[in-house]
């Protein structure tokens, strides 16, 4: 269900970030990026769904972007991606660009600690990505955010329906370079069992 432009961006992005990784790239260098079978989750979550609406906090250089909007295009969705890094967003608005996605894919510049509160829209899905010791800060935030805006009579940031479609980026990666602790209640709520890359 990829096509070319799309497969070809996401093959070099996932040789880039195995080329760092080899070379020792200082890891706030590094893309960071979500294995591909977190990104193959991702699509498959997001394709279904009709006018499907994606907030994605932390989209580095844009593989799970990618991966997001080439799932959402499908029935014409979108995904909004905040990013912080300078140099990750000029490479994020490339290679989505190049993935022939810029139609699907809107990106945010800014801290996401502020960026997220002028956000006045409502998602489907939030998949939070961000560094893993602001994901509860950044959580507490937009839920915030969300009761606010209920508050003035609309939603804002969190998506319509349960927790279960705010995903957190490390609860669903496949591998082990980086795992969320189980224990912590947030991590629990972010992604309940079913959805969690090491639930049974």
């Amino acid at each position: 269900m990829l096509d070319d432009r799309v497969r070809s961006v996401l093959e070099r992005l996932e040789r880039e970030d195995a080329d760092e990784r080899a070379r020792g790239v200082p890891v706030q260098q590094l893309s960071r990026q979500v294995t591909r079978t977190t990104g193959q989750f991702l699509f498959s979550l997001v394709a279904p769904q009709s006018d499907c609406g994606v907030l994605e906090i932390g989209g580095s250089r844009g593989y799970s972007s990618i991966w997001l909007a080439a799932g959402v295009r499908l029935f014409s969705g979108r995904v909004l991606s905040l990013e912080s890094d300078p140099v990750k967003v000029e490479t994020w608005r490339r290679n989505v660009t190049k993935a022939g996605l810029d139609r699907w894919a809107e990106l945010v510049e800014g801290d996401a600690h502020e960026t997220l509160l002028a956000i006045d829209d409502v998602f489907d899905v939030c998949f939070l990505d961000a560094e893993k010791g602001a994901y509860e800060e950044l959580f507490a935030l937009a839920r915030t955010a969300r009761a606010g805006s209920a508050r003035r009579g609309r939603q804002r940031a969190l998506p319509r329906g349960d927790a279960r479609r705010v995903l957190a980026g490390t609860a669903v990666r496949s591998d082990a370079r980086e795992r969320h602790d189980p224990a912590r209640p947030w991590a629990r709520a972010l992604c309940p069992p079913g959805l969690r890359a090491d639930a049974p």
